[in-house]
């Protein structure tokens, strides 16, 4: 079932949309499910995190995450400049104030547990929770899988429920969704907006819209006008907005690769704003947050004629082919590499501009092939388990390859060989296969490679 628009794009913290949102959401989701009876025995909560979650929990700031959902913080509504202070109290205090209102002990070292080397059968993201009463007598335990993107799965399954009523159009591939487009003689954004009306209003998808373009935005804005170093061992600096008053000083210059260059910055300002725990729209997931922004902020600036109409028709055709990308392969790094999120991103960006700039149907396919095909491979291997290195430079090159993606496929007629179903296919087959060292465990790659500096920061 094609996920909508209101779960594909949300708003929430950084760094990561798995070790970060989902994490939180799941744990104000088990202390939110406890009834009465439960709070009024509990005296305490016992979190573990398996594999990918614990790898890298601490650099993507799980542990904070977690604390902040028992506390009954959500990744929506959270303020990014309590956040860490909320954290840190629970952890001097030793005591949580679950759902802000029934105190119990709490003492991180003992009660959140990270285990790296274990893996609950779903997800590499796995959590399990399990709440106390008096002597540790068990009075509820559950597992969640974060499965990327801020999505969360209850149990024995890492899918999304199927159950969400009957859609008008229905699709699982890419080839469905160009059918029904034939048959309707329609295009891609027409498609989502009509199973979007199932479930809302069209007021409410439009705000919806106008709401995500504007949280892009102001993230763009916030990341070009703030500068210092990102937190964390590697003392990386940021470049948005030394780059955006370069940019601002210099004319552009016959042959210079000035929209580009913007960009880039733009890409970079988002992931920027990501590392530093700031708030963020998941496009698809955190660590690809900024291509999507960048991609759209380039259609709005630089293409003439643009206007409202084309920046809806291109969050409702990103999530098209987002929705393709999640159902058929996955959007997680721990469980396909880095592929399922800048692929991913790229191939909705390059979509979602072919469809602003009159593509047609066929021809936005090619564009989020062309978009996906030429990051089918690429490792998730963060340093030190911090979202900045390669992630934050990783976006503004995919932003620029989305662009060309969708400058591309206009060019010619929508027929081309492989087919987006196709690499999607790939995509999934190239995850099954990639040694679980590369897959947002910083184990293997850059993050290995890296790693003998470390001592030195």
């Amino acid at each position: 079932m094609p996920v909508s628009i209101f779960d594909l794009f949300t708003i929430g913290i950084g760094p990561s949309s798995s070790h970060t949102v989902g994490p939180m959401r799941a744990a104000r989701r088990f202390v939110a499910n406890l009834d009465s009876a439960q709070l009024a025995l509990l005296r305490r909560i016992r979190v573990e995190l398996f594999g990918s979650l614990a790898a890298t929990g601490p650099g993507h700031g799980t542990p904070k995450a977690v604390v902040l959902g028992l506390v009954g913080e959500e990744p929506e509504t959270v303020d990014p400049d309590v956040a860490d202070q909320i954290a840190e109290e629970v952890r001097r205090r030793r005591m949580l104030p679950v759902l802000r209102t029934w105190r119990i002990e709490f003492d991180e070292q003992r009660d959140l547990v990270l285990r790296p080397r274990d893996r609950l059968p779903a997800h590499p993201n796995g959590m399990r929770f399990t709440a106390y009463g008096d002597e540790d007598r068990l009075l509820v335990a559950a597992v969640y899988y974060s499965i990327g993107g801020g999505f969360v799965v209850e149990g024995g399954g890492a899918r999304i429920d199927d159950t969400q009523g009957s859609l008008p159009y229905p699709f699982r591939s890419a080839r469905e969704l160009l059918d029904i487009c034939d048959r309707q003689c329609c295009d891609i954004a027409s498609v989502v907006l009509a199973n979007e009306l199932v479930r809302h209003s069209r007021e409410e998808v439009e705000a919806y819209i106008r709401r995500i373009a504007a949280a892009m935005n102001e993230c763009i804005d916030r990341g070009c006008a703030t500068e210092g170093e990102l937190p964390g061992i590697l003392h990386v600096r940021r470049r948005a907005a030394d780059l955006c008053r370069r940019l601002q000083e210099a004319p552009p210059a016959p042959g210079s690769f000035h929209d580009m260059e913007w960009v880039m910055a733009w890409a970079l300002a988002v992931n920027e704003e990501n590392a530093a725990g700031r708030r963020v729209v998941t496009a698809p997931t955190n660590g690809a947050a900024g291509v999507v922004p960048a991609v759209l902020r380039y259609y709005t600036t630089f293409v003439p004629g643009a206007d409202d109409d084309g920046v809806r028709r291109f969050l409702l055709t990103a999530t098209a082919i987002g929705s393709l990308c999640k159902e058929n392969a996955s959007i997680s790094g721990a469980e396909v590499g880095c592929q399922g999120e800048i692929g991913s991103a790229c191939a909705m960006a390059a979509g979602g501009l072919a469809a602003a700039l009159g593509a047609t149907p066929a021809q936005v396919e090619n564009a989020a092939e062309i978009g996906l095909e030429h990051n089918l491979g690429l490792t998730c291997d963060p340093v030190a388990g911090l979202v900045q290195i390669p992630c934050i430079e990783r976006n503004g090159l995919a932003a620029v390859k989305a662009i060309a993606a969708a400058r591309l496929a206009l060019r010619g007629d929508g027929r081309h060989r492989v087919s987006l179903d196709q690499a999607i296919a790939t995509m999934r087959d190239i995850g099954r296969d990639m040694k679980t060292k590369y897959k947002e465990t910083s184990r293997g790659g850059l993050a290995a490679t890296v790693s003998v500096d470390l001592t030195e920061c």
